[in-house]
């Protein structure tokens, strides 16, 4: 790849180069130039970088060549194209190649970019890519601003500039959430780093703190309820404080809280192994890269646990976590991939996962068939109570979500022997006049979680006979079921903890085939334990145990 390689190329490089009319009257006579480069002290991943070092760029099930990359044909590839371009991929290259090696590529990538996309404002100029984009090239400046070729230099920082005041104008075009964001955060960025950007910095403040008031809850957790946007906001406050620190800044109170509180609530869906519970649609990613970024961020902050806003709620005791579900799905608009898993919970044991939701691809491209896609986004999906194999919230044929879970209640109490929670949630309450309640007991000595599932009459719509239910708790895998001589219970055996036993009551106790979302997107088989039967009009209860042998 040559990013010069052509009369026309060396043409818009050239341009690019003298920047804009306007840039051109307000500078002094010193070139344009970055006034200080952050360090990005999250480290990335090797084999990501290696393989850029080989021509390959991936993103989930798809990938592109490196070798004569035509930005123009790589648009409109979606999560590919905007990871391709907003150049994350730069802390990865860095973690396997050294300045002088990774530059030719990082050099050759970006000089496309400039010949695709330089000259003129199209998709690649979103606000948040801008925002990432800044955030990431002043990050990597000594791997994208290496070059003798004083033209390129010229031509990157006059682009980067022109991009800031895009952004200027534009940022709170971006959608609402990690998005606008992002694109608040690049504003920051670039008022700090940018030759004669100091006035932009106030603005920018401004800006990205009535972002945060829009995507995030007060305790830290963002609007979508997503696992994955939520390490991306602690990733972006991470790399906007070493800005700050680069520039020797002091960095206001407001954007320091929110970045501990998003910190915290992360944490707060972490479990025994290091990496996230599933939740709307996601997978738990890499636990080395989920630590990597929360020991890099430079942030420090105890797992959230009485989560009322965020919703995730935690228990915790000697090793044995607890993760519950106790809030409405997120808005539609927020949250393309929202779940019906209203109180389902996950368990882990050490760094053993015991119960979890099967999960999903998140916002990555995928191999999954669109149908298990979809299907994974059901209560069925999460391990929870199913009324009549009904979602608790309607997911639409469109994808959408429709109406459901309204309001969840919840109550929280801790003392010397347990602690306990109860929440319950009316999903089911406009067709079938129930509401149903978990109650949950987590002993703190973490050996028991005890248990019920209650369906509560309410409302006028009455169940004219019976209808069906069944308690799902879907198994990691490698954890193996072995069902109890009274058929009420079953030992539970991995390698990774010691057995657990499960004891039911009010309902009947069998197992079926199941299906986990791994790290990395893919699916792997597993089991999952189902407590079956019927309930009147009158309402019923379902009581469960799980017990560390020892």
């Amino acid at each position: 790849m040559n990013a010069t390689g052509s009369a026309a190329e060396r043409d818009v490089v050239r341009k690019l180069a003298r920047g804009s009319l306007l840039s051109r009257l307000k500078q002094s006579r010193q070139p344009l130039k970055l006034v200080a480069v952050p360090r990005d002290h999250v480290p990335g991943d090797r084999s990501r970088g290696e393989a850029l070092l080989a021509g390959r760029f991936s993103v989930g099930s798809e990938s592109l060549s490196l070798v004569d990359l035509d930005f123009e044909e790589a648009a409109g590839r979606g999560m590919l194209t905007e990871q391709l371009e907003g150049f994350s991929w730069l802390r990865d290259l860095a973690a396997a190649a050294s300045r002088e090696k990774g530059a030719r590529l990082a050099e050759a990538v970006v000089g496309r970019w400039l010949i695709a996309h330089g000259s003129r404002v199209d998709d690649a100029w979103a606000p948040h890519l801008w925002g990432e984009r800044i955030l990431y090239w002043a990050a990597y400046a000594p791997y994208i601003l290496s070059s003798s070729d004083g033209g390129y230099r010229s031509a990157l920082l006059n682009t980067l500039a022109r991009g800031a005041r895009h952004l200027d104008a534009n940022a709170d075009k971006a959608p609402a959430g990690l998005k606008r964001v992002t694109a608040w955060c690049g504003v920051v960025a670039a008022g700090l780093l940018v030759q004669g950007g100091v006035p932009r910095v106030a603005r920018g403040e401004a800006g990205l703190a009535r972002a945060l008031a829009a995507a995030q809850f007060d305790d830290g957790g963002l609007v979508s309820r997503s696992p994955f946007e939520q390490a991306l906001l602690v990733d972006r406050l991470g790399l906007l404080r070493s800005c700050y620190f680069a520039a020797k800044q002091t960095i206001p109170d407001g954007i320091e809280a929110a970045a501990a509180a998003s910190l915290a609530a992360l944490h707060g869906i972490t479990l025994g192994d290091g990496a996230l519970s599933s939740w709307q649609g996601c997978n738990p990613g890499e636990s080395s890269r989920l630590t990597a970024l929360v020991e890099g961020c430079g942030l420090r902050a105890r797992p959230l646990r009485n989560a009322r806003a965020w919703g995730y709620q935690r228990m915790s005791a000697l090793g044995t976590v607890v993760i519950i579900d106790a809030a409405p799905p997120p808005p539609q608009k927020i949250a393309a991939q929202g779940s019906a898993s209203t109180l389902a919970l996950e368990i882990s044991d050490g760094s053993q996962r015991l119960i979890v939701n099967c999960g999903g691809p998140g916002p990555l491209p995928t191999a999954l068939p669109e149908g298990l896609v979809e299907g994974l986004r059901t209560t069925a999906a999460h391990s929870t109570l199913v009324l009549a194999d009904t979602n608790s919230t309607n997911i639409l044929a469109d994808g959408s979500l429709g109406r459901g879970v309204d309001d969840v209640t919840i109550e929280r109490s801790e003392d010397n022997d347990a602690s306990r929670l109860e929440s319950s949630h009316d999903g089911y309450v406009r067709a079938f006049g129930m509401v149903h309640k978990r109650s949950l007991m987590l002993g703190n000595d973490g050996k028991e979680l005890r248990g019920a599932d209650q369906l509560i009459a309410k409302g006028r719509k009455k169940i004219r006979e019976a209808a069906p239910y069944a308690v799902r708790f879907h198994l990691a895998p490698g954890v193996e079921p072995v069902i109890t001589a009274d058929g009420m219970g079953a030992i539970l055996r991995s390698k990774g903890a010691p057995p657990w036993n499960f004891r039911c009551r009010g309902g009947s106790l069998t197992t079926e085939e199941s299906l986990w979302i791994d790290g990395r997107g893919q699916p792997q088989r597993t089991n999952q334990l189902v407590v079956v039967g019927e309930i009147s009009s009158l309402g019923g209860e379902i009581g469960w145990q799980f017990r560390r042998t020892s």
